[in-house]
């Protein structure tokens, strides 16, 4: 049987607390199209089922949750196999919009995808209890309410100051990626590098076997190896003055490094590609 609290509206502005409940859903058991006139968030407990929403169809499952936000047309059906069950919590208010912009949720972006899901079923449940309380229901379910944003506002912000992390550091390596390409024809060092991207040079490298799995030092043997094996496709140029080309201005370090890169020395791979092009 599902479980459903309708609960008076506070005379405050910001933001007013409709409903809750709790529903172990029949298979295919589904709800709309329709509107709502305040905003709806549905965390699935367990189970799977789908909602339209947008012109799309998400497929959910335990873990997420979905918002439907006023006079936006949606429909949700639990899955026949495998049904969801699911809490709700529905509100509005003239800041219940921006709370939930700042959770990430929005009529456009209505899932939610949480890492942690904990403190989430915490407070849901927390407000399901509130059907034992006498007096003071409404006042405690808002201060529930506040509690349950608050979290996904958290979240949403923690995920995003890693994203922000993340697109910074794939810049700094574009960046030294960008000045190896223009740069490995001539010695350059890995704290000139460091440099010029504005990096400690141990940093630096902490970027590279983050994002690349390899140090800088082993990008630019591979970059300058592949660049050889291009011009090995010269007749007119010497092995010599492919190493010279690539930042080698001794053949001997040039064939330590390629034999290390591809596995045979860069002679024996210079003649087979000769033949090959004949």
């Amino acid at each position: 049987m599902p479980l459903h609290l309708e609960v008076k509206q506070l005379n405050l502005t910001d933001l007013m607390m409709y409903q809750c409940g709790y529903e172990a859903c029949e298979p295919s058991h589904a709800f709309g199209p329709a509107v709502r006139d305040h905003f709806l968030i549905h965390y699935i407990l367990s189970g799977k089922g789908y909602f339209h929403a947008n012109n799309k169809i998400y497929n959910l499952g335990k873990g997420q949750g979905f918002l439907i936000s006023p006079d936006a047309i949606t429909f949700y059906e639990a899955d026949m196999n495998d049904p969801w069950t699911y809490v709700w919590a529905g509100f509005h208010g003239l800041r219940a919009a921006g709370y939930l912009e700042a959770a990430g949720l929005t009529q456009k972006t209505p899932i939610l995808t949480p890492e942690s899901e904990d403190y989430i079923i915490h407070c849901f449940e927390e407000m399901l209890k509130t059907q034992e309380l006498k007096i003071g229901r409404e006042l405690r379910l808002l201060g529930i309410l506040y509690t349950l944003l608050s979290e996904l506002i958290e979240i949403n912000t923690y995920t995003l100051v890693q994203s922000v992390r993340r697109e910074r550091k794939e810049d700094y390596v574009q960046a030294a990626i960008r000045y190896i390409e223009m740069n490995y024809s001539r010695k350059i060092t890995i704290a000139e590098l460091a440099h010029h991207i504005g990096l400690d040079r141990s940093y630096l490298c902490h970027l590279f076997k983050e994002l690349l799995s390899k140090s800088p030092q082993q990008f630019l043997i591979d970059y300058r190896i592949n660049r050889a094996i291009e011009l090995m496709h010269n007749p007119l140029l010497t092995l010599g003055d492919i190493a010279r080309s690539v930042g080698y201005t001794d053949g001997l370090t040039f064939s330590k490094a390629f034999s290390k890169v591809k596995g045979m020395a860069p002679s024996l791979y210079h003649q087979n590609l000769l033949t090959r092009l004949t």
